[in-house]
């Protein structure tokens, strides 16, 4: 929900109020955009069934009340739609427009249906079109920059509507009547500046009221500032603001909103003055506290008395979070970023920016340590971090992780965006992928660590930092890979093996190097992944890496077994085994054996199968795994009904029942350790 929503006209106060009794005015247009709902469109004059969704279009200046006018049509008529109302925003604050995959990805998330990581936005928009089709769904598009970000995202489904809110018209879609916005009518402009001032103080000298009203040109954000300034001041008058708002009035260049807010910044006590004017700079123009205080300078209880000061002004918007977060209204933003390029030397707004990321870096920091309970080390680095840093309890972390979101996400594109912040840069995404792995995992967080390792790899390539672009490459690689799209994670490896041979870095070449190799194997060309593991592990064996060396060994072994060379499959896994043995792993040596019984098995070698599965038996009990006791447990049955023993192959089935269903609670515990055991590597090893 943009600026308006929450604090202009058309005019809704309060968020948090009943939506219905705090509506003002636009009664005509209400009227006309539900008329146009039911209007026959161009589509249904020529005979033909409309191809895609109605599109309503509410056009207005940023200020004007044209979400909330958006949000009280969608209030009216949602009963019409069962399928429910989805919304996305389409524009940032300061006007840079959201992409259209990133849009499409917030509306598949919110009908709880899949968006792969990485996907294009083709494949996302087509499928939000498919989830779509055959629905009756009504779409909010808030904040439109342009036409084709709403062409885009159009439902070919005729039961839906599609409300759009823009600036200006959307040119190239059919059949859209713009409903544009002026001023509030005078009656209703009134009332909004009786519920700040008070009945009293219009009722004594409604002509000022008005007066003042016409100064605002019915604009509802102006009207707003107007009425926080006045509740603020109980014992000015209506007439005086007026009489010097008319007095302030130029030529017409400059607009209602940006005298009112003139005049309102002037009265402001100089520290508030300067927050306010640096938040322009906060990212997606989402403020806490400690965003404030650090773009300030101050500590954290001044800046958030600061806020809520300016809240009370209508100069923010305070937003409905469990942890105090406010919101920079749209309309706001072009003027703040003047009064601060007028106020602010360059060199005080790039150190403000440079401040309030790298207190970002130190929340996240904080916000991974507080997981690491059993680490030394980062409980000492906790401690070492001043109070108001440090989270109480891991589940105010993740709370804060989840709020702040959008802004941490937009932090990112920020750093990388500013090329003299680049170091920074670095520090803070390596903090995010690590704060996000920690706290949701790297299945959950997939989408967004997608891509902020693409905004490292950014950072990599314009300062030439081979092994920061080898790492990201890997991780982009690996997000492919787990969403399906194998050959484009292949053609990743490949590059982050010349990355990593360019910084020298045998850990990422060797690692680049089984990349590569596992995507041949699932692409099927098993005679190329076998040639790939054997290169790593030629790395790992003249490095002396053992147990590294035993693992590649197996995925040798499985890439022949899947290529049907049994015998050269049988070679690698006794040499995992023997090399597993060696490095005293005990569960892995247990894990070899199992695997080299199956390739037994599938050779025909019955016998021979039979002893190694008793044997990884053994080693599995000393290993206390019990889910892999049980697996061995089932292949010896089946051996043994080859071997024609099926009495025995019974006995061995029902113990393996027992096992499983004595270990089914270990069995869940274990599944969500491994979702979340996989971390992503970070593009920097600074903490």
């Amino acid at each position: 929900m943009t600026d308006e929503a929450v604090h202009t006209g058309g005019v809704r106060l309060s968020a948090h109020e009943d939506a219905e009794d705090h509506f003002l005015g636009r009664t005509r247009e209400l009227k006309e955009l539900r008329a146009d709902i039911e209007r026959a469109g161009l589509d249904t004059l020529s005979g033909r069934k409309a191809p895609r969704a109605r599109v309503l279009l509410i056009a207005g200046r940023p200020g004007s009340g044209r979400t909330a006018l958006a949000e009280e049509l969608v209030r009216q008529v949602e009963d019409r739609y069962p399928d429910g109302v989805l919304r996305v925003r389409l524009g940032e604050p300061d006007g840079t427009p959201v992409p259209v995959g990133r849009a499409a990805r917030e509306l598949l998330t919110a009908l709880e249906l899949p968006a792969p990581a990485g996907a294009a936005e083709d494949e996302l928009t087509g499928e939000l079109r498919t989830a779509l089709a055959g629905r009756r769904t009504l779409l909010l598009l808030d904040d439109a920059a342009c036409a084709e970000q709403v062409d885009a995202l159009l439902p070919e489904a005729p039961d839906c509507l599609v409300v759009a809110v823009s600036s200006g018209p959307l040119t190239g879609i059919a059949d859209v009547r713009p409903c544009t916005l002026g001023g509030l009518d005078t009656k209703s402009a009134v009332e909004l500046l009786t519920r700040y001032t008070g009945a009293v103080r219009i009722t004594v000298d409604p002509r000022s009221a008005e007066s003042l009203v016409e100064a605002c040109q019915g604009h509802p954000a102006a009207l707003v500032l107007a009425g926080g300034w006045l509740a603020a001041r109980p014992g000015a008058a209506v007439s005086d603001l007026a009489k010097r708002l008319h007095t302030g009035a130029d030529d017409g260049t400059d607009g209602p909103l940006a005298r009112v807010f003139r005049h309102v910044q002037g009265d402001l006590p100089g520290p508030a003055a300067r927050i306010l004017r640096l938040l322009c700079l906060a990212p997606a123009g989402l403020v806490d506290p400690h965003t404030a205080s650090a773009l300030a300078g101050c500590s954290v209880s001044a800046a958030r008395a600061a806020l809520d000061d300016l809240v009370a002004l209508g100069l923010l918007r305070a937003l409905d979070a469990p942890l105090p977060q406010y919101g920079v209204p749209g309309c706001l933003h072009p003027l703040l970023r003047a009064w601060a390029e007028n106020q602010e030397r360059p060199a005080e707004l790039q150190l403000a920016r440079a401040r309030m990321l790298e207190r970002t870096v130190r929340l996240l920091q904080s916000c991974r340590a507080i997981t690491e309970t059993d680490s030394p080390q980062a409980r000492e680095k906790l401690n070492a971090m001043p109070r108001e840093l440090r989270f109480p309890n891991p589940r105010a972390a993740a709370d804060w992780l989840r709020v702040r979101r959008p802004a941490l996400l937009a932090s990112a594109h920020l750093a990388v965006a500013d090329g003299e912040l680049d170091n920074l840069a670095r520090r803070l995404m390596s903090q995010l992928v690590r704060a996000m792995v920690a706290h949701e995992g790297t299945q959950a967080a997939a989408a967004d660590l997608y891509d902020v390792h693409g905004l490292v790899l950014d950072v990599a390539e314009r300062r030439g930092l081979a092994r920061e672009e080898a790492a990201a490459l890997l991780n982009l690689g690996d997000v492919d890979a787990q969403t399906g799209r194998t050959r484009d994670a292949l053609a990743r490896y490949r590059l982050a093996l010349d990355a990593a041979r360019r910084a020298n870095d045998p850990y990422a070449a060797g690692r680049a190097m089984e990349s590569v190799g596992g995507a041949y194997q699932e692409l099927g060309d098993y005679d190329r992944a076998a040639d790939w593991f054997g290169r790593a592990l030629a790395e790992r064996l003249a490095r002396g890496e053992r147990a590294q060396a035993a693992r590649l060994y197996g995925r040798i072994a499985t890439a022949h077994t899947y290529a049907g060379r049994y015998g050269d499959a049988l070679r690698d896994w006794r040499a995992a085994v023997a090399g597993h043995r060696k490095s005293g792993d005990v569960a892995a040596h247990a894990r070899a054996l199992s695997e080299l019984a199956r390739v037994q098995e599938y050779a025909g070698r019955f016998a021979e199968s039979l002893r190694t599965c008793q044997e990884a038996v053994e080693w599995a009990r000393r290993a206390a795994d019990v889910r892999l006791q049980a697996a061995l447990q089932l292949r010896l049955a089946d051996t043994l009904e080859h071997l024609g023993d099926p009495a025995a192959a019974r006995l061995h089935r029902a113990a393996a029942g027992r096992m499983l269903d004595e270990n089914a609670p270990d069995d869940e515990a274990r599944a969500e350790q491994d979702r979340d055991a996989c971390e992503i590597r970070s593009a920097s090893s600074e903490d």
